[in-house]
């Protein structure tokens, strides 16, 4: 019977410097990463609500969920380091479920934000905020999933959402969530209530992207075409009979009626490559280019209707407050 036993021994002290590697690799990025992370109390203690957040910047800026501080009222932030801070709401985007705070203190801990268009399934993903109350914890996982949508408050879905199966719960709520480089990949939003291991996070080159802007204006005055859509691949015969510059392109999956995109004569399956000469290769990119700034302003959409590459005149519109 001992005999018996000796392999599997074997095989588990030899999975030890796996483990080692992997507990090492969380435990390094946690240490960078957790005096960055705070809680969130909005309003009064009795009735108001909580989450997380995290500084992008050492003068006080801060990230957070729209849904944590969009009742407003009294905001207060409780640091690593045990001080406690009033905080300012500098924005506000429930479009994008995204806010910035700000206290006034200097020399901060903050996080770096990653390149999420390099973000790979399998690899390791960290949470790190104050679920149902308890800061500074941590969960690790992986990132299963990439390019999900995910409806808002407001309504409208936001896209390249990222998935991942580190435990989220009530509180994790705008915490971060980190590559094995202490980097943020995604800001955590939202977990499925009856599934098991299912969480979302938003990619963090939309963060990115929304921060500065509410840093910039308090809000995002955005313009929109009215359709839904999924990042795809162009087929490579396409690409090149066309000398395309890009291989992705946006499939329109829906057309709001009576929506510019409408009046412009787009069809559902038409593949969207480029806005005004600038490229689209992915629905984040596209949204990036519907800024305020565009709104009422005539523009060239160059799409694919099968194979065919045509360019039809478009004016997008601007997008109503809270949609």
């Amino acid at each position: 019977m001992i005999a018996n036993d000796l392999p599997a021994q074997t095989a588990s002290s030899g999975d030890a410097p796996l483990l080692d590697a992997y507990s090492d690799a969380v435990s390094h990025a946690v240490a960078e990463a957790h005096a960055a992370v705070v809680h969130i109390e909005v309003g009064a203690a009795s009735n108001g609500g909580s989450g997380s957040g995290f500084f992008i910047s050492p003068d006080g800026y801060l990230l957070t969920n729209s849904h944590v501080v969009h009742a407003g009222g009294g905001l207060r932030v409780s640091l690593g380091d045990g001080r406690r801070l009033e905080a300012d709401l500098v924005g506000d985007d429930p479009a994008s479920d995204l806010a910035v705070l700000r206290v006034s203190a200097d020399g901060l801990a903050h996080l770096t934000l990653a390149d999420s268009d390099q973000v790979r399934l399998g690899q390791i993903a960290i949470a790190i905020g104050s679920p149902m109350g308890f800061q500074q914890t941590v969960t690790a996982g992986i990132v299963s999933g990439l390019g999900r949508s995910l409806r808002g408050a407001s309504g409208r879905l936001i896209d390249s959402v990222i998935q991942t199966d580190a435990a989220l719960n009530p509180g994790n709520s705008g915490g971060p969530l980190v590559n094995s480089r202490a980097e943020v990949i995604g800001v955590n939003t939202a977990i499925i209530r009856p599934a098991q291991g299912i969480c979302f996070a938003i990619a963090s080159n939309t963060a990115r992207w929304v921060a500065a802007w509410l840093i910039k204006e308090g809000r995002i005055r955005r313009s929109f075409i009215g359709v839904a859509g999924q990042t795809v691949p162009v087929a490579r015969k396409l690409v090149h009979h066309h000398r395309l510059a890009i291989g992705t392109g946006v499939r329109v999956a829906g057309i709001e009626p009576g929506s510019p995109a409408s009046r412009a004569g787009l069809l559902e399956n038409d593949v969207l490559l480029a806005l005004e000469g600038a490229d689209t290769p992915s629905v984040d990119a596209l949204h990036k280019l519907l800024t305020g700034d565009r709104i009422g302003v005539r523009a060239l959409v160059s799409f694919l209707r099968g194979a065919e590459l045509r360019r039809h005149a478009i004016i997008p519109q601007e997008m109503p407050e809270g949609r």
